[in-house]
Formats: structure tokens, C-alpha cells, sequence
């Protein structure tokens, strides 16, 4: 198994495993998550999750009996958006933080569409699926997060029927140095000072760039999907750089 940067930045230090720092911080952050994703991204990221459904949706087609897993869910906002441009469909969202998920229950629930989309707890390294069990698998805003990123493709990969596609949508820095300065000062400084004072978790949002600089991003992400088994993987740079969407496919 290959080691990424990201696996060893953790939001709170170097005690314990970042898979339990992980769940502790999004708990932590859990009633100002939803804010601060606006805040962060000026409401840009509801786009970039429109696009990313978008070509979700081309893939899966006129398809019966949908089934897609949205993996770190968080709140739901992705698990709710792929329900509404695919049903019927059926979306199990998986998260390591109860706390985000109430946050995505209770929005399911104002919507009424509890037997359309469920939620578990589960960590992406050992998902508790059948293998070859969803016609698509998202993951929005979390890879950086996986502690091992290439078993959480793994899983990903095993649960994921022949033909079926993963879909990933993740922050990224921009290439250009211009914007990169722009980027670096917004991200390095003005999100953890709003962030700590909404949520009172400045680590969180300390975090957040560094695990942004860190991550797979471009050819060094295809390269980890490709590597796993995936074929036809492909990526687009949005919003100047600072996001990214991943496409690959489970061959047949």
C-alpha cells in the first residue's frame, strides 16, 4: 500500500489514529458545517455538486432499480441532489461522524424521503456491503480525508458493480501562481479565523488547507484509481483549479 502525505496530517496533532481524530472533528463541527461549507466556497460547491450529478447521471442512464452509495456523506446535501436528478433510485449515505449525519437525517426527513435514502456509520476502509452492490459510488469532499486512500478506493472498487462508476469531487489548489496567492491567503488565514469563531474548532479549519495541499490531486489521483482496478479515469478542473472532479469506471 502506497503512503499519501495526507494520511499523516491529522486535525488534532499526532496522538491517536486520523480516523478517530476525523469522526472527532466532524462531530465537533457538525452545527456550523453546513455555514462554513457556503462561507468557504461563496456557495460554489452546490455548482460543482450539480456538475459532478450531472455526469452521474449520464452514466447511469434509464436504469431500473438504482442503487448509489455516497461515501463520507457529511450532512447529505450530495446523497439528497443524486436522488433528485436520478430517482427512483435508492442512496445509502456512509459517514464516521453521527453528528454530521443527524445534521443529513434531519433533511431527509423535512423532505419525507426516509425510504429513498438511508444513512449508516461506517468507516470507507471496511464498507459493509456485498461486493458489486451499486450501480454508482460519490464521494464529495472527503478523500482527504480516507486514512488510507488507496484501500478506501479499494472498497470503493469492490462494491461497485461491473460497469458502474465512481465519482469523486474534491478541493484542490490552484496551478496558476497568481491565484495561487489569492487562494493561499484566503484558505491559510481568513477560513480558520471564521471558522473558529462559527465553531469554536480553530483545528478544523487549520486542517482543511493543509489536507487540501496534501491530497492526490490530477494525474497523482487517476494514477490511485487506476492502480486499484479502475479504467476510463478521467479528471476536470473547475473554478480556476480549486476544485476537481474524478470519473472512473469499473470495467465489465
Amino acid at each position: 500500500m502506497m503512503n499519501n502525505k495526507v494520511e499523516h496530517i491529522k486535525p488534532y496533532g499526532s496522538e491517536g489514529s486520523k480516523r478517530d481524530q476525523v469522526e472527532q472533528m466532524f462531530d465537533s463541527i457538525a452545527p456550523a458545517y453546513d455555514f462554513m461549507n457556503r462561507a468557504m466556497t461563496l456557495g460554489i460547491d452546490r455548482w460543482w455538486r450539480r456538475v459532478a450529478v450531472k455526469r452521474v447521471k449520464r452514466h447511469i442512464a434509464a436504469r431500473v432499480g438504482v442503487r448509489l452509495l455516497d461515501v463520507a456523506t457529511g450532512t447529505g446535501d450530495f446523497a439528497i441532489q443524486l436522488h433528485k436528478a436520478l430517482r427512483p433510485c435508492h442512496v445509502t449515505g456512509i459517514d464516521l461522524s453521527n453528528g454530521m449525519m443527524e445534521v443529513a437525517r434531519r433533511k431527509v426527513r423535512q423532505r419525507g424521503l426516509e425510504s429513498d435514502i438511508t444513512f449508516k456509520q461506517a468507516d470507507c476502509l471496511s464498507l459493509p456491503f456485498d461486493s458489486d452492490a451499486f450501480h454508482a459510488v460519490t464521494v464529495a469532499f472527503g478523500v482527504r480525508n480516507f486514512e488510507h486512500i488507496d484501500q478506501g478506493y479499494r472498497e470503493m472498487w469492490r462494491v461497485l458493480r461491473p460497469g458502474g462508476m465512481l465519482c469523486v469531487v474534491e478541493l484542490s489548489t490552484p496551478q496558476n501562481r497568481f491565484i495561487r496567492w489569492f487562494y493561499d491567503l484566503y484558505t491559510l488565514h481568513i477560513i480558520p479565523a471564521l471558522g473558529s469563531l462559527k465553531s469554536g474548532d480553530s483545528s478544523a479549519y487549520r486542517y482543511l488547507p493543509l489536507s487540501i495541499a496534501a491530497v492526490p490531486q490530477g494525474q497523482q489521483m487517476l494514477d490511485i484509481m487506476q492502480r486499484v482496478g479502475f479504467t476510463q479515469c478521467a479528471v476536470s478542473r473547475l473554478t480556476l483549479g480549486t476544485c476537481s472532479i474524478y470519473t472512473a469506471i469499473k470495467p465489465n
